[in-house]
């Protein structure tokens, strides 16, 4: 099942690597900083949404992508913040008119990402923040080939295996049909050319700072995006 954040006014802090300091205000203009899209996968259970949430604590001036759904808006979403909410039919002219990177249904309901919105936070020197599955970092890249795609792996198929269970969340059956599906989506990682980086999340602290790392080298070989 793919992966869309969504932050609450309620939501805890992100759980930062306890090494990082604050982010700092960064001084640069937008219009001098390069623009960079991140996408970050990884099989459920293997500790994706931790990495990300550090790297946009530690990242000067990222931001998390605001999907478009059609489910329906709750009390507690903030619309434009949380998602962007539209219709069935405007969900599906908007994937027909080329304006979503990449799009998917979850429990019946359909999720992307704008392409206009991302691309807006890219031409402002944003690092923008995407936490997809595989199939929708294969879409990405073939509409968006510059982007940075990252896949957290675990120390070893045992160890994903063990974290699953230890989450407790569903029965054995679930927990083996969700492993089966990690080791599915991991193959595909390593063949489907989406990825420029595999970090092995073996200590939480490490894989962030080299998420991080890899991020900062990235964005340095990407061409400034400049105001038209």
């Amino acid at each position: 099942m793919r992966a869309r954040q969504a932050r609450r006014a309620n939501d805890p802090a992100p759980n930062r690597p306890p090494s990082y300091p604050d982010r700092m205000p960064d001084q640069t203009p937008h219009n001098a900083r390069r623009g960079l899209l991140v996408v970050i996968s990884g099989p459920s259970g293997v500790g994706k949404t931790s990495i990300t949430r550090g790297v946009e604590a530690a990242v000067p001036d990222s931001v998390f992508s605001v999907s478009v759904t059609t489910r329906p808006r709750t009390a507690a979403d903030r619309e434009g913040v949380d998602y962007t909410f539209v219709s069935a039919e405007q969900f599906e002219r908007m994937n027909a008119d080329g304006e979503l990177l990449e799009s998917a249904t979850v429990f019946d309901r359909r999720y992307g990402t704008p392409r206009a919105w991302v691309s807006d936070r890219l031409r402002d020197g944003r690092v923008v923040l995407l936490e997809i599955d595989v199939e929708g970092a294969r879409q990405v890249k073939a509409r968006m080939p510059e982007m940075f795609g990252v896949f957290v792996m675990p120390p070893s198929e045992d160890d994903l295996l063990a974290r699953l269970r230890e989450r407790k969340r569903e029965d054995e059956g679930s927990i083996q049909r969700r492993f089966a599906e990690a080791r599915r989506e991991m193959e595909t990682a390593r063949s489907c050319g989406a990825y420029d980086a595999f970090i092995v999340n073996e200590d939480l602290e490490r894989a962030t700072a080299q998420a991080v790392r890899l991020i900062a080298e990235a964005r340095e070989r990407t061409p400034e995006h400049r105001r038209a």
